[in-house]
C-alpha cells in the first residue's frame, strides 16, 4: 500500500508538468518531491512520468492514476467541507486566471470594494499569457474568451463585449482617416504576435478584412493601447479600453464591430464554496459595468 499523501505530490507534478513549480505550490523542496514520486512508483510498480523537452509527461499508467487521484482529491475536499463547514466560509484563497486587459481595466478598479466586502478572501489574479486551466486545478477559476468543451467544470456566460478600430488624432491627421476596411492596407496596423496568440478569439484583423496583417505587434493589449494612443498606428481594442480613453477616435464603428464573450469557468468540485460564489458574483457585477459603455469617443 502507498502513502495517500503521495497522490497529492503526484497531482501537483502532473498539473505543473515540472517539479520546480509543483514544489513552490506545495511548499516543499524539489528533492522531497523526487523522493516521494519514486516511492509512489515503487509501491505501484509502475512508471508514472517520462521526461520530454524538460517536462514531466504522464505515461499511459500515469494518466490512469490521474483519473483516480482526482476522484480521491474531490472526495477529500467534500469531506473537509462537510466536517468543517468550509463550504459556507467566506475566507481562504481563490486563484483567478484572467486576460491582462480584463484584469487591468475591469477588475482592478473594483478590487478595493471587493476587499472591503470580503476581507477574509485572499484573491490571486494571474494574468500570464494564456489561461490557467481549472480542470487541471492550475487555477480555481478562469475568465475565458471561449466556452471549454470538456473537463470537470462549471461554466457560465458572464456577458458580451465589443471591439472597434481605434486611432489617435495625431496619427489620423498625418496618415488620413480610412473610410473602408480595405483602406487599412495603406495604414500602420497594430495587433498581436500571431505565434503567441493564446486564444483564437484574439485573432481580430483577419475578421476586419481578410489578409490584413499587423506591422507593429505585441503580446500585451495594454502595450497595444499605448502604441495606438501614442499615434503609432491603428488597432483593434475592446471598447472597455478604447472608449475609456477620450484621446482616441473610433474608426468605422458601423462597418467594423467585433463581438466576443466572457465565460466564467470553475472547477466542478469548487463551485459551491462560499468564497468561490463571492468571487463569481463580484465578477458578474464588474462585467455588468460594461453595459452602459462609457462615452468620450468621437466616431468617424
Amino acid at each position: 500500500m502507498f502513502d495517500w499523501d503521495d497522490l497529492r505530490i503526484f497531482l501537483a507534478v502532473a498539473r505543473a508538468r515540472k517539479v520546480a513549480p509543483a514544489a513552490r505550490a506545495l511548499g516543499i523542496d524539489a528533492t522531497t518531491i523526487g523522493r516521494r514520486l519514486a516511492r509512489l512508483e515503487q509501491a505501484l510498480e509502475a512508471s508514472l512520468f517520462e521526461t520530454l523537452g524538460g517536462e514531466r509527461v504522464l505515461t499511459e499508467r500515469g494518466q490512469a492514476l490521474m483519473r483516480h487521484a482526482e476522484s480521491v482529491e474531490s472526495a477529500a475536499l467534500a469531506a473537509v467541507e462537510e466536517v468543517t463547514g468550509e463550504e459556507r466560509k467566506l475566507a481562504g484563497q481563490v486563484r483567478l486566471s484572467v486576460a491582462e486587459g480584463f484584469g487591468t481595466w475591469i477588475l482592478a478598479p473594483g478590487l478595493a470594494d471587493f476587499h472591503a466586502r470580503h476581507p477574509g478572501i485572499r484573491l490571486d489574479l494571474i494574468t500570464a499569457s494564456g489561461f490557467l486551466n481549472p480542470s487541471k486545478r492550475e487555477a480555481d477559476m478562469a475568465v475565458m474568451l471561449a466556452r471549454p468543451q470538456r473537463g470537470r467544470l462549471s461554466v457560465r456566460r458572464l456577458g458580451d463585449y465589443r471591439l472597434h478600430l481605434y486611432g489617435a488624432p495625431s496619427y489620423l491627421a498625418e496618415a488620413g482617416v480610412p473610410d473602408s476596411p480595405g483602406a487599412l492596407r495603406e495604414h500602420a496596423l497594430i495587433g498581436y504576435v500571431p505565434e503567441f496568440i493564446f486564444s483564437p478569439e484574439l485573432d481580430y484583423l483577419d475578421e476586419v478584412e481578410a489578409g490584413l496583417e499587423a506591422h507593429l505587434r505585441s503580446t500585451s493589449i495594454n502595450m497595444q493601447h499605448s502604441m495606438i494612443a501614442a499615434g503609432v498606428g491603428i488597432g483593434v481594442l475592446p471598447d472597455f479600453i478604447g472608449r475609456r480613453d477620450s484621446s482616441l477616435v473610433a474608426l468605422m464603428p458601423q462597418q467594423v464591430e467585433i463581438v466576443r464573450s466572457f465565460w466564467l469557468v470553475t472547477h466542478g468540485d469548487l463551485r459551491n464554496l462560499a468564497r468561490i460564489e463571492a468571487v463569481a458574483n463580484w465578477l458578474q457585477e464588474r462585467v455588468a459595468t460594461l453595459k452602459p459603455i462609457d462615452g468620450g469617443v468621437s466616431p468617424r
